[in-house]
């Protein structure tokens, strides 16, 4: 089923379906055909990555108007889609009788359980006054949730918190944390949430999308409107508050050069909040929200790819349409001008070059770690690769200066030399935070 979607339902992912659409090989190709005659049902739209937008909307155009599709966008925040800066290269065509929600503006008014209050310092936030704020929160209402836009900010307020909070009580999420260990650490959020226990969460965004939980108060790092709009989603989730608060604030020192996404959502939205709506998630803000999220990135937009992958500056669009710069390309001829083989290749839905690494979360995990190496020594092909696949809920991917800092510290292994799968030594897998590029102690956590 995975290999071609041949089941009347498949679950994926965004990422899956740009892939198929747009990366080369043929392993697309083979699913390609199933998208015809179906409805496609996109959760959380707005997550689209930037540089696919005019990519998506084609694609979505053609499959609805020729291939008897249908596809429903389904997200608190819909990004406009259908008005964008530059129409001629791709916009989607939404007409008013299609929106399913109805009267959206009324059921925001009836719906609403939380209450977005920007507090916002010329000198930002420091962690001292952020671990206070949290911590009143957590004694007056008994549960309070931290979304932060970096894991070192996860990091440095759950270590300030800790001291002051009883162990059973107080958590901190990331993707320095392996799957399953997320998996057992939302678990026990839910059943002390469920149960009337108190909880406080340090997370970063991760928890913001798919996730049921229902805090009495959460705290929002100063992001994109729509991220804001999603923790928003986790605070008095079930109405057991008349309303609650979401508290928007800005730490007083940031680096999130390298995060353009939560770069320029933060910009858009310090203007939103200078525009003093009358309620900053109502449809009309995030409206706005959007059209100076869009009117700002539209260059990106069409995929843009670089000399270093291509030999020229150019854009997935124009190799895929009429290909103007191709130095190949002849008016007369009736073969086709695109250049399909080089966008394939520079395609991905995701582009960071991350490398997975094993952790030995548990004794599961440890046991799966010595298997893989027992088994590529028999060379047990079949074995082996639904190890790998088991292994996926203990992995975590890593960027490449941490793991240029791992290796460096002798800290990963190969389970098989020349395989290129990797574990991660004990000693830099803490229990609170995950994979760190220092050996954890167990006795003092601020080691880590």
């Amino acid at each position: 089923v995975s290999e071609n979607w041949d089941a009347p339902i498949v679950m994926t992912t965004m990422v899956q379906f740009l892939e198929v659409l747009f990366s080369g090989g043929t392993r697309g190709a083979r699913k390609m055909h199933q998208l015809a005659n179906s409805v496609l049902i996109f959760d959380e739209i707005q997550t689209l990555p930037i540089n696919c937008t005019h990519l998506f909307c084609n694609a979505l155009n053609f499959l609805t108007n020729y291939c008897n599709t249908t596809a429903v966008l389904c997200t608190a925040t819909q990004p406009l889609l259908d008005k964008l800066k530059t129409p001629e290269k791709g916009q989607l065509t939404i007409p008013p009788e299609n929106e399913l929600a109805g009267d959206v503006t009324k059921l925001f008014e009836d719906l609403q359980r939380a209450k977005v209050i920007p507090k916002l310092k010329a000198e930002g936030w420091t962690t001292e006054q952020i671990a206070e704020l949290a911590f009143g929160e957590f004694e007056k209402l008994g549960s309070c949730l931290i979304i932060v836009n970096t894991k070192s900010w996860a990091q440095q307020l759950y270590q300030a918190l800790k001291p002051n909070i009883d162990n059973e009580s107080i958590f901190q999420l990331s993707t320095n944390l392996c799957p399953a260990h997320r998996k057992a650490i939302f678990k026990k959020i839910h059943q002390r949430l469920g149960k009337s226990l108190p909880v406080l969460c340090v997370s970063t965004q991760l928890i913001e999308a798919g996730v049921d939980v229902d805090f009495a108060s959460v705290i929002r790092f100063l992001a994109g409107l729509d991220s804001i709009a999603q923790a928003a989603g986790r605070c008095n989730r079930n109405g057991l508050q008349e309303m609650a608060t979401v508290h928007v604030i800005n730490p007083c020192e940031e680096k999130i050069d390298l995060l353009k996404d939560i770069k320029v959502g933060r910009g858009m939205t310090q203007r939103i909040f200078d525009e003093k709506f009358d309620d900053l998630l109502a449809p009309n803000a995030i409206e706005q929200y959007f059209n100076y999220y869009f009117y700002d990135r539209a260059d990106e937009m069409d995929y843009p790819v670089s000399a270093r992958k291509l030999g020229r500056d150019d854009n997935l669009l124009n190799l895929l349409s009429n290909n103007t710069k191709n130095i190949g390309r002849s008016k007369s001829s009736g073969l086709l001008q695109q250049s399909f083989m080089a966008a394939g290749k520079a395609f991905k839905a995701i582009d960071s070059p991350t490398q997975a690494v094993i952790v030995p979360y548990d004794d599961e995990a440890k046991h799966l770690i010595a298997e893989l190496g027992r088994v590529a020594k028999e060379f047990d092909v079949k074995t082996y690769r639904r190890l790998l696949k088991q292994a996926q809920k203990f992995s975590v991917n890593v960027f490449p200066n941490v793991w240029k800092r791992l290796l460096k510290e002798d800290a990963v292994h190969e389970i098989q030399p020349g395989e290129g799968i990797y574990r991660l030594d004990k000693q830099y897998y803490s229990d609170d935070f995950g994979l760190s590029d220092k050996p954890c102690s167990l006795m003092d956590i601020n080691l880590c």
